[in-house]
């Protein structure tokens, strides 16, 4: 027994002190390691491991926010944002079968190839991808069909549309959406930042299995509303002017702007042929350019004006001075420039009436390169006007130091220099406004989602010439319509002053003026005493008559006569009807009277059934037309007339009318029959009737 115990002592393997110490140290330093691995993943790879845990157990989505109101100046609606149903595919837990038979049944419903759709659904489940977009921004009528197909995968989300409720209307000056919301173009793309607000995102927790349990979402932040300048009226008016006009004459295209020239508000803004931006993947690429700011062409004899203004500023001519023309010839430097009349001698108001050339390089000359460059760029030629649209050039302008000794010549009568309409309009502009230039803008203000004012517009101002200068040049510009080359321009009931142009343009093949491509232009405003607008009108390569004063000028006479007196602007002369203005445009005496004949007759059998009250208290069969003498008549029915009808009515009569509303009149005060004197005040309400 002892024997035993002795040989199971030996047996037993030799524990000493050191071997304990080794696996003491190897278990203490196991453990260092594990604690240090830890220290490291919580505190330097803490937020990859949660982010990657997060993406194990979340699905995210963005969510769209919604885009901006844009509204015109009466805060009319011009584009919102409607919802809709787009549709996407989550393949996880789907084999290729399913996945087939699923991209099958959505083809035939969106109209779709079902090989290209399975291969991307195909593609997505090979790549674990959990999100795949099928159809973006549907109607409700189609998206419902296709969800109550109960397609496996197939899910649903609500994403806002870009919507312009008037179609066309300033398509240029709205732009449009891209399907990520993105705007691409004119004011949806330049203040883009500002209409389209924040994004927001939906989490989606899921199990073990991949299955939703839980969701949240933080909430997008809509976009801010912008307030244009545009008059939705004012605006449909230019278009559809401009739209028959450029189809009459078969141009290439053409441009209308209507600006204030008090303020540099842009009423209207068109360009034809147009888009729209409902339907823009319909538009070619250059229906889509916006020309009133792209286009650059040779502005030809309206920018004359620049040079009469810098010699009648710096006291180098008076408008009475009388200038030899030269029978129509003059050589700058070895160049011929002729008129397209001989004229002898003028005044220098005669000159610009006639549109001389060679008045316009006489004048040049003696303003003198340097003075001739300060002045264009005075007028905000060769620069940006700033105006919010993207894309917006500086036309052309060669530095002083770069002119050829007949530059001069050219300069002065428009060529050799590139223009856009915008930045003729404002030129103009500052005439009208008594030599101050305001910039010409498109945004009035900004409002965020509380409807808080965050921007409001503060144009720059300038003084390009003095008042006195600008007055007797606006008084010169009369001339132009009254005897010159726009005798179209003349408007029924209101005084206007303007300047007719015609550009030969560049042919690129030959480097020379072609002879047969033209850009006709006129460029005015009224009425001339306290302008309202100023407009201009610019047709490129119009077919046949290519002339501004009989291709532009009637443009600008019916856009006017259209909208001053939307405007509450009351005539300033005597008002003539279109058959007699048409009959003096051509000159034809003849003609005239008898135009005149009938109309006087149509007038006396109107005038018969408004009875009126001389200052005696007796009744009278005759409409009374002095407005300086006091007399007293009774007030018309005005009812069911337009603003034009009762403007011109009132002026006659000599009352003076307040008017309120649009349409036509549904109430007025004094009423009919009541007994009104000249210079009273009248009320009249306008409205639609229901």
């Amino acid at each position: 027994m002892l024997a035993r115990l002795v040989a199971r002592s030996k047996s037993r393997p030799d524990v000493s002190p050191g071997r304990a110490l080794f696996v003491a140290a190897f278990i203490g330093f196991w453990m260092l390691v594990v604690c240090a691995r830890l220290v490291y993943l919580q505190f330097s790879q803490y937020d990859t491991l949660a982010n990657r845990a997060r993406q194990q157990q979340q699905n995210s989505i963005e969510t769209s926010p919604q885009r901006g109101e844009l509204l015109d100046r009466h805060e009319r609606q011009l584009a919102r944002s409607v919802q809709t149903v787009s549709l996407f595919l989550d393949p996880d837990g789907l084999d290729a079968d399913t996945l087939d038979r699923t991209a099958q049944k959505l083809a035939q419903a969106l109209g779709r190839k079902d090989a290209d759709l399975a291969k991307e659904f195909r593609e997505a489940r090979e790549e674990k991808r959990r999100f795949v977009w099928v159809a973006r921004r549907l109607d409700a009528d189609r998206a419902n069909k296709i969800v109550a197909m109960d397609l496996p995968g197939i899910q649903t989300r609500l994403e806002p549309k870009r919507y312009y409720p008037n179609g066309p209307l300033a398509a240029h000056v709205l732009g449009y959406v891209g399907l990520d919301g993105q705007g691409l173009g004119g004011v949806e793309q330049f203040h883009n930042s500002k209409i389209a607000g924040e994004p927001g995102r939906l989490f989606l927790e899921r199990d073990a299995n991949g299955k939703p349990y839980e969701s949240y979402e933080i909430a997008s932040k809509p976009g801010q509303t912008v307030v244009l300048t545009i008059d939705q009226s004012i605006q449909y008016q230019a278009e559809q002017a401009l739209l028959a006009a450029v189809q009459r004459s078969r141009a290439k295209s053409g441009t209308v702007i209507v600006l204030d020239p008090r303020n540099g508000e842009i009423l209207a803004l068109a360009n034809a042929p147009t888009f729209d931006p409902n339907k823009v993947a319909d538009a070619k690429p250059e229906t889509r350019s916006n020309w009133a700011l792209q286009n650059i062409y040779e502005p030809g004899s309206t920018f004359k004006v620049v040079a009469f203004s810098a010699a009648l500023e710096k006291g180098l001519a008076k408008v009475d001075d009388r200038i030899d023309c030269e029978m129509g010839a003059i050589t700058v430097a070895g160049r011929v420039v002729r008129d397209h009349t001989a004229f002898g001698a003028l005044t220098i108001a005669e000159a610009l009436a006639k549109s001389s050339n060679v008045a316009a390089i006489k004048l040049g000359i003696r303003v003198g390169d340097p003075t001739m460059y300060d002045y264009i760029k005075r007028f905000g030629f060769g620069s940006r006007t700033g105006i919010e649209l993207p894309g917006e050039t500086a036309g052309l302008l060669r530095k002083v130091e770069r002119w050829q000794a007949s530059s001069i010549g050219s300069i002065a009568i428009g060529q050799e220099i590139g223009v856009t309409p915008v930045q003729m309009v404002a030129a103009f502009g500052a005439l009208a406004n008594d030599g101050v230039r305001v910039a010409p803008h498109l945004i009035r203000e900004v409002r965020n989602a509380e409807g808080t004012v965050v921007y409001r517009a503060q144009p720059e101002q300038r003084r390009v010439i003095n008042a006195e200068t600008a007055i007797a040049i606006r008084g010169m510009l009369e001339g132009v319509t009254l005897r010159g080359t726009a005798k179209q321009a003349q408007l029924d009931g209101y005084s206007a002053a303007g300047k007719t142009g015609t550009a030969q343009k560049i042919d690129p093949k030959t480097r020379s003026y072609s002879a047969t491509k033209h850009v006709a232009s006129f460029v005015g405003f009224a009425p001339v005493s306290n302008p309202q607008v100023a407009i201009i009108v610019v047709i490129d390569e119009p077919a046949g008559a290519y002339h501004g004063g009989d291709v532009a000028a009637p443009i600008f006479r019916e856009v006017a006569e259209q909208i001053l007196p939307g405007l509450g602007v009351m005539p300033d002369i005597e008002v003539k009807s279109v058959p007699e203005l048409l009959a003096q445009v051509h000159e034809d005496p003849e003609r005239a009277a008898k135009m005149r004949d009938e109309q006087v007759q149509a007038e006396q059998q109107r005038k018969a059934t408004l009875p009126t009250v001389d200052s005696n208290g007796g009744r009278s069969g005759e409409v009374v037309y002095a407005v300086a003498t006091k007399k007293a008549m009774l007030m018309p029915d005005l009812r069911g007339r337009s603003v034009r009808d009762v403007a011109r009515t009132c002026a006659q009569l000599g009352l003076q009318v307040e008017a309120r509303g649009e349409g036509r009149v549904l109430k007025q005060n004094p009423s009919a029959g009541t007994e009104v004197s000249t210079g009273q005040l009248v009320y009249v309400d306008f409205g639609r009737s229901q």
